[in-house]
């Protein structure tokens, strides 16, 4: 993305910059080393950067917009800037603000989430923290944050009770690298005594009348051409091998190994793993053009592209609407198929296995 151009720094032109993810700096059109970092949460900081003697760049914050005025803050920079031009700290020396809740959130997302965990754990956890953490308790400084703030939002959110549960569980995450970080004192895991909402359980099951209407909804959706074929492939593939959504939609044709009677799957949720290639899971692949040029087995509108989670999930709802299935997510299939395994007399030990789990009361 192109630098944003300088500005004159006023209340107004402050009040209009967004950014719509990460975060960026505006500089002063008229004091060259003023500027204002805006970030995607809404918040404003002031700030400095220039060129000591040594010509190394320094930088100072200021204060956060909304706290300290534009007039404050360019008094200040002047002051700055002229003492790091004189290879001299700033003074008076700058006190950063005490961290709130939001300074928390925002470093967990940049150094934890968005460096450690999936795409989709990314856009789940920052969902959460826009859409809840932010607005309940972003404003609150840690040093004043009580158990009672934390009781309060799970107790707002208790008509969604895994989401509710799930908001804590990251607020915990999030308490547990402040102490790390040393923004909040040892011990100071405010989660601890929010006792969770009891879920109830998603788990569908399809039943064998079920199965064969899903059957003849593939089949005829793949003989009228109404629902796009590499979908189909997928949905049949995760009928038949209790793979996740995304591992079969980011299955890759060398991910195959038909000499070992395999497949590989190395993206999965608990590290690599090895499916077995039943024959109907071959006839499947067998059906399934390869592109050239493109790697992926479920193959999407673009030449190297796979087939997007919405797109899968769009023609899901076509296929389920077709075989009149009530409340069935793509998921219930793995449950299912978990189910039939266990019904035909395999163990839950090799179920877990054949499913992902590393934990054999996950499969229960």
């Amino acid at each position: 993305m192109a630098a944003p151009q300088p500005l004159k720094l006023t209340k107004r032109a402050v009040d209009s910059l967004h950014v719509s993810s990460g975060d960026t700096v505006v500089w002063d059109r008229d004091l060259p080393g003023f500027g204002v970092r805006v970030y995607a949460s809404g918040r404003k900081v002031w700030c400095v950067q220039v060129r000591g003697p040594s010509g190394k760049p320094r930088r100072r914050t200021l204060g956060r917009f909304g706290e300290v005025t534009p007039e404050k803050a360019r008094r200040d920079a002047v002051i700055a800037i002229d003492r790091i031009k004189r290879g001299l700290s700033p003074d008076p020396p700058l006190e950063a603000p005490e961290p709130t809740v939001l300074d928390l959130a925002e470093r967990y997302m940049e150094f934890h989430v968005r460096v450690n965990c999936k795409p989709r754990t990314v856009a789940s956890f920052e969902s959460l923290v826009r859409v809840h953490i932010v607005p309940g308790l972003g404003h609150i400084r840690l040093s004043e944050l009580e158990r009672s703030h934390i009781s309060g939002l799970h107790h707002r959110l208790r008509m969604t009770p895994f989401q509710a549960n799930l908001v804590v569980k990251v607020l915990s995450g999030m308490f547990r690298l402040a102490e790390a970080w040393e923004m909040i004192p040892p011990g100071r895991d405010l989660c601890r005594s929010v006792r969770p909402y009891r879920e109830k359980p998603r788990e569908r099951f399809l039943s064998s009348d079920e199965y064969g209407r899903l059957g003849d909804a593939l089949d005829k959706a793949e003989m009228d051409g109404s629902v796009y074929l590499p979908a189909i492939h997928a949905i049949r593939l995760l009928l038949l091998t209790g793979c996740r959504k995304d591992e079969i939609r980011t299955l890759k044709w060398d991910d195959i190994d038909r000499s070992s009677g395999m497949m590989h799957l190395r993206d999965g949720k608990t590290g690599l793993r090895h499916v077995p290639l039943a024959p109907a899971v071959l006839a499947v692949l067998n059906e399934i053009p390869r592109i050239d040029g493109n790697p992926w087995v479920i193959a999407g509108n673009g030449p190297e592209d796979h087939l997007g989670t919405g797109s899968l999930d769009y023609h899901w709802q076509k296929i389920r609407s077709l075989a009149k299935l009530e409340k069935v997510r793509l998921h219930d299939l793995r449950h299912s198929y978990a189910s039939r395994a266990l019904a035909l007399g395999e163990g839950l030990p090799m179920i877990g296995e054949l499913l992902g789990h590393r934990k054999v009361e996950t499969t229960a």
